[in-house]
């Protein structure tokens, strides 16, 4: 009788497939990787894809849910990616060294977000695209009176970054690089220079 502990003499290797999908996957990160510094192409291409879907739901005068429910999910990963990582109202008074300065002599900590940007664009690439295979599909195209989707959509984005923006300032702080101060440092010939960001 074989022990549990010892090794079996056939040890499964991976299928085909398995071996298959292994490569397919490896393949699409290392793109993924290759195309992780070019933001502004990243963008652009977001853009693209999202400006493309919604003409596709102007010309096919349909799925509106599905529009809606992107619309929903955009502002919701939007919010995450506004929002620092350890919210400044839940932070006692044990402050550990993650929340925001608070005061001028205080250290610098650069923003930390809650949704990183790279996770942002690839969650709003992927369900754009996952919302444009939707509406190849007739049974996701529910009848619906899309003028109140839309108002109830604008009521909600007012409502929600209203909320954003006075938890902002009520914490102060800002979540882009632009409009904020840029030090300089002395170095050792006493000439000023820029710090790099």
């Amino acid at each position: 009788m074989q022990d549990v502990l010892e090794p079996a003499d056939n040890i499964s290797q991976p299928g085909l497939i398995q071996r298959f999908g292994t490569s397919i996957s490896r393949l699409y990160q290392h793109y993924l990787d290759k195309w992780t510094p070019y933001t502004w192409s990243r963008w652009a291409f977001s853009v693209t894809l999202i400006a493309g879907f919604l003409l596709r739901i102007f010309l096919l005068q349909g799925w509106y849910i599905v529009c809606y429910a992107l619309g929903i999910y955009h502002l919701n990963l939007f919010l995450a990616f506004l929002t620092p990582k350890i919210d400044p109202a839940y932070i006692s008074d044990e402050d550990d060294g993650t929340s925001l300065p608070t005061k001028a002599n205080e250290e610098f900590r650069p923003f930390m977000r809650r949704l990183p940007e790279f996770k942002f664009w690839y969650s709003m690439t992927k369900s754009t695209l996952i919302a444009t295979s939707l509406t190849f599909f007739q049974v996701f195209n529910i009848p619906v009176f899309w003028p109140i989707l839309v108002m109830y959509f604008i009521t909600l984005f007012c409502i929600t970054m209203k909320r954003q923006i006075k938890h902002m300032i009520r914490y102060k702080y800002l979540p882009f690089s632009f409009g904020k101060p840029r030090y300089t440092t002395n170095d050792a010939n006493g000439t000023t220079k820029p710090v790099p960001q």
